[in-house]
């Protein structure tokens, strides 16, 4: 049973942005980011909530904030390989069954999306759940920076296990098209064993590491959201993260 006892929300962070450096702690209102992302977590009560630092200036940043933070190893390769550590670290003991991967530039995420990603574990075949959004604009569905999760998702079915995760959809895959939120629920035993597991050939040839669970044999279901949150890449993108958050304070 998913309880918020055995839940846990694990941030991972890193400054080695190559187009935003510094990402994590960029001011948006007077916070760093990465409390934005941490306060969304937060008011999705789902569990306890741990940012998975890569520097220890991204923990001190969070802790003075009254959050909680661990420091892991800066060489990860991913942000999954960062928050098994973390969590790890955390607990050895395996109290938390649950675990969910949030990442650390998302600070306008509905806390909404949080809970419909961890919901999707209630089925029991699914090891992964991740969540998507309806593709509405034909820009989008052509654009091979938005993934798209190949699922029977429709109006009437808003959960559905994943058939693959493509960047670019031909006419074999008719619409609608669904935008994939890069936001994951492991068992834990799951996620333990999808980071022991060496790099799979279509993982490395989309560049989409959820392929490595697809090729492994893992279930992932897909949950609908209602939109996707902004991901802060840029500049740019963090000016507009600025603006909507000063919508919603």
């Amino acid at each position: 049973m998913i309880e918020n006892q055995n839940t846990i929300v694990v941030i991972p962070a890193r400054m080695a942005s190559t187009r935003l450096p510094g990402k994590p702690l960029a001011d948006i209102h007077g916070l760093p980011m990465i409390l934005h992302v941490w306060k969304r977590a937060v008011e999705a009560n789902v569990g306890q909530v741990l940012v998975a630092a890569a520097e220890i200036e991204i923990a001190e940043a969070v802790r003075q904030h009254g959050g909680d933070a661990i420091v892991t190893d800066p060489a990860h390769p991913s942000g999954s390989d960062r928050i098994a550590e973390a969590l790890q670290l955390r607990d050895p003991e395996g109290r938390f069954s649950f675990v969910v991967n949030l990442q650390g530039d998302l600070p306008t995420i509905d806390p909404l999306s949080v809970q419909r990603c961890l919901a999707g574990l209630i089925n029991e075949q699914a090891d992964i759940s991740t969540i998507a959004a309806r593709i509405e604009d034909q820009v989008d569905v052509d654009n091979p920076n938005i993934v798209k999760a190949i699922a029977p998702l429709s109006a009437e079915r808003e959960v559905a296990f994943a058939r693959d995760f493509l960047r670019q959809v031909g006419p074999d895959h008719p619409p609608p098209h669904w935008h994939h939120i890069g936001v994951y629920a492991y068992r834990r035993p799951v996620l333990e064993r999808f980071v022991s597991l060496p790099v799979s050939e279509r993982e490395a040839g989309r560049r989409l590491e959820q392929m490595r669970a697809l090729d492994n044999g893992m279930r992932i279901v897909v949950v609908q959201v209602d939109a996707v949150p902004l991901g802060v890449d840029t500049p740019a993108e963090l000016e507009t993260a600025r603006k909507m958050l000063r919508k919603t304070a």
